[in-house]
C-alpha cells in the first residue's frame, strides 16, 4: 500500500507541477497544454476518435497474431536445427537491424492503401523480435533433456510438445510482449505516413493542426490500450507459467 500511495502522490505532484507550469506560461501551451485542457479534450476525442482507435487495435491484433504465429513457428524450426540457424543467422540479424521504414514505400506501392499494407507492415515489424527470441530460447534448451527424451523413445512431435515448448515459455512470453509493441507501432507508422485511416492518422492530423490537447488525449488513449493489452498478456503469461 505504501508503494501505491507513493506512486499516486508522485503522479499527482507531477500533474500539479505540469498544470502550474502551463498556467504560468513557463511552457508554451500551443505545444504543451495543461492537464485540465487535455482532460477537456479527452471527451471530444473519445467521441470522434474511438472508431479510429478500434480500427487501429483490430489491425494491430491481426498483425500481432500473424507475427507471433510466424515467429514462434519459424523460431521452433530454425532453433531446433543448428546448421540451418547458423546459415540464416546473419541474414536474420541484418533483416532485424534494417530500418523497416525503408520497405514501407514498397509495401504501399505493391499493396496500395487500406488495411492490407498496415497488416503486412505491422506483421513485419513484430516478426523479427519474436523470431529471434524464440530461436534463442530453443537453442538454450538443456540438451540433456532432449537426449533423455530420445532415449525413452520420444518422437519429434513429442520433443516439441513435452520438452521444447515448456522450456521456452519465458522466451515466448518475452517475445509476445515485444511483438504487440512492435506490431502496434508498425500499424501506427503506416497510418501516419501512408494515409490509412486509424489512430495514427488522427494523431498526425492533430499534430499538423497544432491541436496539442487533442494530440495528448489521443496519445493517452493509445497508451491506455497498449497497457491494457500488456496486462492481458501478463495474465496469459501466468497461465502459461503454471502449465510449464
Amino acid at each position: 500500500m505504501k508503494v501505491r500511495a507513493l506512486q499516486a502522490a508522485s503522479m499527482g505532484a507531477a500533474l500539479l507541477l505540469w498544470e502550474g507550469a502551463a498556467r504560468a506560461r513557463l511552457v508554451d501551451p500551443l505545444f504543451v497544454p495543461a492537464p485540465t485542457a487535455v482532460a477537456a479534450a479527452l471527451g471530444q476525442v473519445l467521441g470522434e476518435a474511438l472508431p479510429a482507435l478500434g480500427r487501429t487495435v483490430a489491425t494491430a491484433l491481426v498483425a500481432y497474431a500473424l507475427s507471433v504465429c510466424l515467429g514462434v513457428g519459424l523460431g521452433l524450426v530454425i532453433g531446433a536445427r543448428r546448421f540451418l540457424g547458423d546459415v540464416l543467422s546473419p541474414f536474420l540479424l541484418a533483416a532485424y537491424g534494417l530500418p523497416k521504414i525503408l520497405v514501407l514505400p514498397w509495401i504501399v506501392l505493391i499493396l496500395g492503401t487500406g488495411a492490407t499494407p498496415a497488416v503486412v507492415y505491422g506483421t513485419l515489424h513484430g516478426l523479427f523480435p519474436v523470431l529471434l527470441l524464440v530461436i534463442g530460447g530453443v537453442r538454450d534448451v538443456d540438451r540433456s533433456l532432449l537426449t533423455t527424451a530420445r532415449a525413452f523413445g520420444a518422437r519429434p512431435w513429442q520433443l516439441y510438445s513435452r520438452v521444447i515448448l515448456p522450456a521456452i515459455v519465458p522466451a515466448v512470453l518475452a517475445a509476445m510482449r515485444l511483438g504487440i509493441v512492435f506490431a502496434l507501432l508498425g500499424v501506427l507508422v503506416v497510418e501516419m505516413f501512408a494515409g490509412v485511416r486509424g489512430m495514427g492518422w488522427e494523431l498526425s492530423a492533430f499534430a499538423n493542426a497544432f491541436q496539442a490537447p487533442e494530440l495528448f488525449a489521443s496519445t493517452l488513449l493509445v497508451s491506455a490500450v497498449a497497457i491494457a493489452i500488456g496486462l492481458v498478456l501478463d495474465g496469459l503469461g501466468e497461465r502459461l507459467a503454471r502449465w510449464r
